[in-house]
């Protein structure tokens, strides 16, 4: 089958993020579905697409995103069936917190045609960059706020814990509209289980044009209910609690590290596989598979 659809990440900032790939399938495909989170992005992907046609016109107040997301699938897929070249364009990362795109890919390939995603620079990767964090330090968890309300999920106060779209925490209805103070408030006595409520939150927006600011405003987490929380703004938990050290597991570390070097002479390099004769074919056989 001649068609085929390739969902790219445009990133975050305007013009600043997009990969040479990624615009260069841009600029070759027949058409491009345009996913993005401002008129400017649009207007920009325009200019780079022979055949531009926004997504956003699927959205409505009122409306299931569900809906929604399964219009921009069949959109995408009429197209790839007419046999072109489709390239659906989201900004930031295409496989983060957006459904339509593995949608998308999913049923391409059910159906035979050519489907894949090309990463792009996320808001995950810019709340990273511009707080200074990192997420091997004491580990980090991320979670849709609703799903973390609705769900038992267990919260490790010792990690950065990553909480998306919380503008819609207690949402039930799968709207576009922010939820509301009194559903915040049940989101902090969530939170609150782990977290005392004075503890330091951050509220994240990451810059999408050089015109605009990054968003990094902090706050007890008792003051989240009264916040300003935009669809696009990430609320950030730094550990509350250090690390608790298993001593248990420590011990037994050591005596396993103490039993593999015992009998080994002082000085004497530890090889991680046992050499052969360098003649005996067994023997190098064994040291490329190592």
């Amino acid at each position: 089958m001649s068609g085929s659809l390739v969902c790219v990440g445009t990133g975050i900032l305007l013009g600043g993020h997009l990969s040479p790939l990624a615009q260069n399938l841009i600029e070759q495909a027949d058409v491009v579905f345009s996913g993005m989170s401002d008129g400017f992005t649009e207007l920009w992907i325009e200019g780079l697409a022979k055949d531009t046609r926004s997504l956003q016109q699927h959205y409505a107040d009122g409306k299931s995103r569900n809906l929604t997301y399964n219009e921009m699938v069949d959109a995408m897929l009429t197209e790839v069936r007419l046999g072109k070249k489709v390239v659906g364009a989201f900004y930031g990362h295409p496989g983060i917190f957006a459904k339509a795109p593995h949608e998308a890919i999913a049923t391409a390939r059910t159906e035979g045609f050519e489907a894949r995603m090309i990463p792009g620079i996320s808001a995950e990767d810019c709340l990273y960059a511009d707080l200074g964090l990192d997420p091997g330090k004491t580990g980090c968890q991320h979670f849709e706020t609703t799903q973390l309300m609705l769900y038992q999920r267990r919260i490790d106060p010792s990690a950065l814990l990553v909480l998306w779209q919380p503008a819609l925490a207690g949402d039930l209805t799968l709207g576009i509209r922010p939820t509301g103070s009194a559903e915040r408030e049940l989101l902090v006595e969530l939170l609150s289980q782990d977290y005392p409520l004075n503890h330091e939150c951050i509220l994240y927006e990451a810059a999408t044009t050089a015109l605009h600011s990054t968003r990094i405003e902090r706050l007890p987490l008792s003051a989240l209910p009264q916040a300003k929380l935009e669809l696009h703004t990430t609320l950030v938990l730094p550990p509350s609690q250090p690390l608790t050290p298993n001593s248990q597991l420590r011990a037994r570390l050591q005596a396993l590290a103490g039993v593999q070097t015992q009998g080994t002479p002082q000085g004497a390099t530890v090889l991680p596989f046992s050499r052969k004769k360098a003649n005996s074919p067994q023997g190098k056989q064994d040291e490329s598979s190592c």
